[in-house]
């Protein structure tokens, strides 16, 4: 592998979190963050369509002390998520108490509340609105059949039974349409799909995994000077995985590309703490002491769904005598974004979590464009770069165990 050096010719890859939209919001993302960014900072870029086939992506031109050519491609499991999402609403009140149920047996809700609330709450927020949705269908109901039992006080009830239970399926539905606004279901699906099998990555998944492997295998490869993956939410367990694979088999070339993992508001504890996630206990452990990548991780503790700050090697209980990453530091919201724009985001939970790949209007070291489309691999770009002293290394996980 080549030493950390500058960048003419990067490829980007990038896995999306549970994510059920097509790629090119991705793209539209990059095109108009980044274009506010270059304007900020005083850089130029250009972003056109990919010219060759394969994964979606896109080209990047840069001039950035110097010009850097960089092809990104979005490795895509939209369509994964969108079939695991195609429940009704009384299959999602079967995911909430399975799911529920799983987290409070396991021990791994409480050992998560050790590390970060935000989160947690992010996990308990679509219990509470779709037990509160239940609720108030119940009480629909209940309103019907008793004002039926007052105006007709021998079979009304039944009446008001019926005429109930039509409107609060009617009111369960409407919850249901209205979800992109308070994404409650979308909360839901989320949470069981990683939770079904107790941390086990499902079988569809390991596939689609095994073709993100060969796309970076062919990268690495090819005549360019970075190899670059960036994961986001739960994009980054995902990407842990993929390059553990990579590294064990033996398909990161020794005089290849620089191979760069950047991880981007981790939730990694939310599946490792789960009895059943071996695997990725495991891979963990590996890719933190593995010498053929640099690994970097930021969140941010303003980003009340990612775990800020949290190792997530370390505080799974699996770090190896020889763990060299990943490299745990703050994007620093409330000092990269000006006040006004802080205001501004605060409470915008969601879009506070997509953050990392958004433009700063008072950036400090953290530049996603430049790490994705600048002159530097993400080795030379934070090298002496020391860890943020507010992170969570302590072990509080129950379950460490790297093999069923």
């Amino acid at each position: 592998m080549k030493s950390d050096q500058s960048v003419s010719r990067r490829r980007v890859f990038y896995i999306p979190g549970y994510d059920p939209f097509h790629p090119r919001r991705y793209r539209e993302l990059y095109r108009k963050e980044a274009a506010e960014q270059a304007r900020i900072s005083g850089y130029s870029l250009d972003i056109k369509p990919k010219e060759a086939g394969g994964a979606y992506g896109w080209q990047v031109n840069a001039q950035i002390n110097g010009q850097i050519q960089t092809q990104v491609d979005v490795l895509v499991w939209s369509d994964i998520v969108k079939d695991s999402m195609a429940t009704g609403i009384l299959a999602t009140y079967v995911q909430l108490v399975r799911t529920a149920w799983i987290y409070i047996a396991s021990g791994a809700l409480f050992r998560l509340m050790r590390l970060r609330k935000g989160p947690v709450i992010a996990a308990l927020y679509p219990v509470v609105f779709l037990l509160g949705q239940l609720a108030l269908a119940a009480l629909l109901l209940r309103g019907a059949v008793a004002l039926s039992a007052m105006v007709l006080p021998d079979w009304g009830w039944l009446m008001g039974f019926g005429a109930g239970l039509l409107g609060a399926v009617a009111l369960l539905r409407w919850f249901r349409r209205i979800d992109n606004k308070i994404f409650a279901y979308y909360l839901m699906h989320d949470y069981a799909y990683s939770a079904q099998l107790q941390g086990m990555n499902p079988p569809q998944l390991e596939v689609r995994m095994q073709d993100f492997g060969d796309a970076i295998c062919k990268a690495l490869h090819e005549d360019v000077d970075e190899v670059l993956l960036v994961g986001h939410s739960s994009g980054v367990h995902l990407g842990v995985s993929v390059l553990a694979d990579l590294i064990r088999a033996g398909r990161v070339p020794a005089d290849g590309p620089v191979l760069s993992f950047l991880s981007l508001g981790q939730v990694v504890p939310m599946v490792s703490f789960l009895p059943k996630a071996h695997r990725l206990r495991a891979d963990l452990a590996y890719l933190s002491a593995s010498d053929a990548l640099t690994w970097v991780d930021v969140t941010a503790p303003g980003d009340g769904c990612a775990f800020a700050l949290c190792d997530p090697v370390a505080v799974t209980g699996v770090a190896p005598a020889g763990k060299r990453w990943p490299l745990v530091f703050s994007a620093a919201f409330t000092q990269s974004l000006s006040p006004a724009r802080w205001q501004e985001l605060r409470w915008r939970f969601f879009r506070l979590h997509f953050q990392y790949l958004c433009a700063f209007d008072q950036p400090r070291d953290y530049d996603y464009f430049q790490i994705t489309a600048g002159p530097q691999t993400l080795g030379a770009r934070y090298a002496g770069r020391a860890a943020s002293a507010s992170r969570i290394e302590r072990a509080v996980n129950k379950h460490i165990s790297v093999a069923p």
